[in-house]
């Protein structure tokens, strides 16, 4: 996939602290970093599956996760789950 992709971001709500289930970004933003530094748009989506993060290119799913599972915060660097999605996308056609 060349560079300057167009990466749909769809996520949906997960509980933080045993606190309520809602949509939050913060354990996308290494994510996101990852992909933006590759010239990546990224168009976040929201879902209602509990837990969930994909990533679609050209339509089609390429990587998905739990959003749990993602580090809080931080540049995504030394997420491993983040290589993997950025691997991912550069993979995709």
């Amino acid at each position: 996939m060349p560079r300057n992709a167009s990466v749909i971001l769809r996520y949906g709500p997960y509980s933080a602290l045993g606190l309520w289930v809602e949509h939050r970004t913060y354990r996308l933003e290494g994510l996101q970093a990852v992909l933006t530094e590759d010239g990546h748009q990224i168009t976040l989506e929201e879902v209602e599956d509990q837990n969930i993060v994909e990533l679609l290119v050209n339509g089609e799913v390429v990587f998905h996760c739990n959003i749990q599972e993602l580090e809080f915060g931080g540049d995504g660097k030394l997420d491993p789950l983040c290589e993997e999605a950025r691997t991912a996308v550069l993979e995709a056609y």
